[in-house]
């Protein structure tokens, strides 16, 4: 798997660089360990009836190993939810990370945008409960998505919109990482998406795109 682009919000590749080098490291040892992927999924949308793609489920157990093997773990914080003027006491609850280490958090998305910004809204839970440094979001480029099932979100536009946000959010430190089966075109490359580019781009109907396994 191949780094295409990283983008630092707040100076959460800096941090990484200054204060966890060695974690950093191990982030990009991961990434590139991630070989010889293959398409193992056979399509079932009605546009892609038939053709291979890359299947999250295969790429989501490779990253689950290669972080596991550099002593990652996950976080989970369980809490009851109890809101002034509210009857209800809600138990079991929890927020959770896959993987993180000596305060350093880190989350492979490859399902739909919200999941991406809740990543981030985790990193954001985190930092102000248990004083973590720094979040790393690993998300697939515009280029990778087009060869995965319909719904997946794609790096460009988190950035893009973390970018049109004013750096508001998340007010944590974080560092987006695109990755990629195939390395960085030598040129640049003018894709036309079809869809409006924004955050409003996720209010079409979810119930008719494929989930991502």
């Amino acid at each position: 798997m191949f780094k295409i682009f990283e983008y630092s919000h707040l100076g959460g590749s800096e941090i990484l660089q200054l204060r966890h080098p060695q974690i950093d490291a191990q982030i990009d040892d991961v990434i590139w360990s991630i070989a010889g992927v293959q398409k193992l999924k056979a399509s079932k949308e009605k546009t892609k009836v038939g053709k291979m793609l890359y299947s999250p489920k295969d790429l989501n157990s490779r990253f689950k190993q290669g972080f596991k093997s550099h002593g990652f773990e996950e976080l989970k914080d369980q809490f009851t939810i109890e809101i002034p003027g509210h009857s209800y006491k809600i138990t079991g609850n929890f927020k959770q990370v896959d993987f993180a280490k000596d305060g350093v958090l880190c989350e492979v998305q490859f399902g739909k945008y919200f999941s991406m910004f809740y990543d981030l809204a985790k990193f954001q839970y985190f930092f102000n409960e248990q004083g973590c440094d720094v979040g790393v979001e690993i998300v697939p480029t515009h280029r990778m998505k087009t060869e995965m099932s319909s719904g997946v979100a794609y790096g460009e536009m988190l950035v893009f919109d973390i970018t049109r946000l004013r750096r508001h959010f998340p007010a944590v430190p974080v560092k987006v990482v695109l990755i990629d089966v195939d390395p960085r075109p030598e040129a640049v490359v003018e894709v036309e998406e079809g869809l409006e580019g924004s955050l409003a781009t996720q209010t079409e109907d979810l119930d008719a795109l494929e989930e991502a396994e």
